[in-house]
C-alpha cells in the first residue's frame, strides 16, 4: 500500500469495505464529515483565542441573536443549541463565573432563572463572530461562487426536512 492511500478515505473505503460503498452516498457522507472537521478545527482556533469553547460560543451567540437586553430562559437556550440540560447547566455556570452571563429570577415564576448576556460578553462575542465570518469568507469564497453557495445551502437544507 502506498502511503498516499491512507490519506484518501474514499479509495480506502472502496478498496477495503466495498460491501458498504455506494458511488453517490459514500463520497457525499465522507466529504460532509471532512468539511465538518475542517470547519470545526478552524472555528475552534478562533474560539480558543477568545477563551471560549464551541458550547460557550453557541450559548453566547444564542443570547446575542435576541433583542436587547439579550435574555432567554434556559429552555429557550437549550432549544437553540445542541446540548443536554446537564451540559447547559455546566456551561452556564462557567459563563456566569467568568462574568459573561448573569441569572435572575422571573417574578411571575420563581422556578425560571432567565439568562442575560452581560455587557462584558458583548465585545468578546462581537469580535469572535467577526473573526468567524472573516475566516468563512476567505475559506468558502475562495472555493465557491455565490451561486454555488446558494445551491449547496439549498441542497443541504433538504436534508434537514424530516421524511414524510
Amino acid at each position: 500500500m502506498m502511503p498516499d492511500d491512507i490519506t484518501d478515505p474514499l479509495a480506502m473505503h472502496c478498496k477495503y469495505w466495498s460491501s458498504t460503498y455506494d458511488d453517490a452516498l459514500t463520497p457525499l457522507m465522507i466529504t460532509l464529515l471532512r468539511v465538518y472537521a475542517a470547519k470545526t478545527a478552524r472555528s475552534n482556533a478562533i474560539f480558543s483565542r477568545h477563551g471560549l469553547c464551541q458550547a460557550e460560543f453557541d450559548v453566547l451567540a444564542s443570547l446575542r441573536r435576541t433583542a436587547p437586553p439579550h435574555t432567554l430562559t434556559p429552555s429557550d437556550v437549550q432549544r437553540s443549541v445542541i446540548i443536554t440540560s446537564g451540559g447547559l447547566t455546566k456551561i452556564l455556570r462557567q459563563l456566569e463565573m467568568r462574568g459573561l452571563v448573569t441569572r435572575s429570577t422571573d417574578i411571575s415564576d420563581r422556578r425560571i432563572k432567565p439568562i442575560h448576556l452581560s455587557p462584558s460578553a458583548l465585545p468578546i462575542i462581537e469580535q469572535t463572530m467577526q473573526e468567524l465570518i472573516a475566516d468563512a469568507c476567505s475559506w468558502v469564497k475562495s472555493a465557491l461562487s455565490e451561486a454555488e453557495m446558494r445551491q449547496v445551502t439549498a441542497l443541504l437544507g433538504k436534508l434537514l426536512i424530516p421524511p414524510a
